[in-house]
């Protein structure tokens, strides 16, 4: 055990997480949490929305020792660069966007037992498609102790049980939030052992291992620790990978509306995966907009580079041709002069992260074959790339956006954390008369949901 873990459990109650985490091994940790999700997925819809409503009670309640450990965590980083101490940052604004997120997820519907599709196969033999739990999902995130509240609230209300590895860094923050999520969940009646904490690589390597157990895998971070998952691994990954986001302003944008997204895109928060790291620029409205739009970026402390075209417009550094395939997650945006908007959707396929695009014009016409071109997960006309969240997409909260094409993708909410399956009602039905011609389908549509 590190000293690390050892002081954060030393001050902490002796709760049966605790005794789950300090005592237990990932084999057993894993098969603690596959228990839970068992039952979970029968969970009735007021215990989960109550239990929700016990955390951030808790929460509040406890939001001194909270930002406590969090100012423990920040004095021990004094060493990150300044976006990713404010990442790691717990603080009352960020506690209050927590319990925020908690109450709006109260209100959403029930993702479980929803019907997607019923069929009359054949006289008093009908199949439903319904939603259910995945299960058992292991999520590694980085320095935000904010998320770890999203995603096991969001696994809480899905039905699912779930594995959570933090940034090292908000080592002591995680700890008493996830003791926190536990123990409030347990005592509105989710099973022990539904939330576990994992603290180091040696955890998430041995998780990876847990095929078994888990269900699902859900990484955020870069394209090589996503791929380095995958190739570890033999439980299914969803990946959350970079976020190299584009705005495109075309010749048919209004400058000032295009200064305004830019800088929100990429000044509002520039630490998350939804900023903005690269703008590309139409040739025919480069020597209006560049000047005013490098002065609002500068005045925001953004350092501006770009190609050589943009440096015959605008005194700013040259941009290396890699810079193209970078995420910054710092004050720093990259500027490429383009000739139309093929050009500029051919560039964001090949260098963008399939995360976050958006285009600012106002020709209709040209942001439709922007929607249609760009292969990206998240698609925006004039609207900062920032929106491209979770809770403000009105899903609750998310666990991270997806920028894989199976399954789930974008903002992976509630929806994303449900599977489905098949159930089949009949009154004795054989395949041997359907197969010998005795009896014969229907598959007529029916207009009910499931029911019993």
């Amino acid at each position: 055990m590190t000293k690390q873990m050892a002081a954060a459990s030393a001050a902490a109650t002796p709760t049966q997480f605790s005794l789950i985490f300090m005592c237990k091994n990932v084999v057993t940790m894993g098969r603690a949490a596959k228990s839970a999700a068992l039952k979970m997925a029968s969970l009735p819809l007021a215990v989960r929305n109550a239990a929700l409503a016990a955390i951030a009670q808790e929460l509040e309640r406890r939001s001194s020792d909270i930002l406590a450990a969090n100012q423990t965590d920040l004095a021990a980083a004094t060493d990150l660069p300044a976006p990713l101490q404010k990442r790691l940052r717990f603080d009352g604004a960020k506690l209050q966007e927590s319990l925020a997120g908690l109450k709006s997820l109260q209100t959403l519907p029930d993702p479980l037992g929803v019907t997607q599709r019923a069929t009359e196969l054949d006289k008093g033999l009908e199949l439903y498609r319904v939603s259910c739990p995945i299960g058992v999902i292991g999520v590694i995130f980085e320095s935000r102790p904010d998320a770890l509240v999203q995603i096991s609230s969001l696994c809480l209300k899905s039905g699912n049980a779930v594995l959570l590895k933090g940034g090292s860094e908000a080592a002591n923050t995680n700890r008493i939030l996830a003791e926190i999520v536990h123990n409030a969940a347990v005592a509105s009646g989710v099973p022990e052992g539904w939330l576990q904490l994992l603290f180091s690589r040696e955890d998430v390597t041995a998780m990876l291992q847990l095929d078994d157990c888990l269900d699902l895998i859900i990484p955020r971070g870069s394209n090589a620790f996503v791929r380095y998952i995958m190739d570890h691994t033999r439980i299914p990954v969803m990946g959350h990978a970079d976020g190299i986001c584009h705005v495109y302003v075309d010749k048919a944008a209004e400058v000032a509306m295009a200064i305004r997204l830019v800088v929100d895109s990429k000044t509002q928060y520039v630490s998350v995966c939804n900023a903005a790291e690269h703008l590309l620029v139409h040739r025919e409205i480069a020597s209006n907009f560049l000047p005013p739009a490098v002065e609002a970026l500068q005045a925001k402390g953004v350092k501006v580079i770009g190609c050589p075209v943009a440096r015959s417009i605008v005194e700013i550094k040259p941009a290396a041709e890699d810079e193209w395939d970078k995420e910054y997650l710092d004050y720093v945006l990259s500027i490429k002069v383009v000739d139309s908007l093929d050009e500029a959707v051919e560039h964001i396929n090949a260098h963008g992260s399939g995360h976050t695009d958006m285009i600012v014009t106002d020709a209709k016409d040209q942001a439709a074959r922007f929607f249609a071109a760009v292969d990206s997960a998240d698609v925006f006309w004039n609207c900062s790339t920032r929106f491209a969240d979770g809770f403000r997409f009105g899903l609750g909260a998310e666990v991270g956006i997806s920028t894989g094409k199976l399954h789930a993708r974008g903002p992976v909410g509630l929806e994303g954390l449900c599977s489905t399956k098949y159930l089949l009602c009949g009154n004795g039905q054989v395949v041997a008369d359907y197969a010998e011609g005795r009896s014969h389908f229907t598959h007529q549509p029916l207009n009910h949901p499931f029911h019993i």
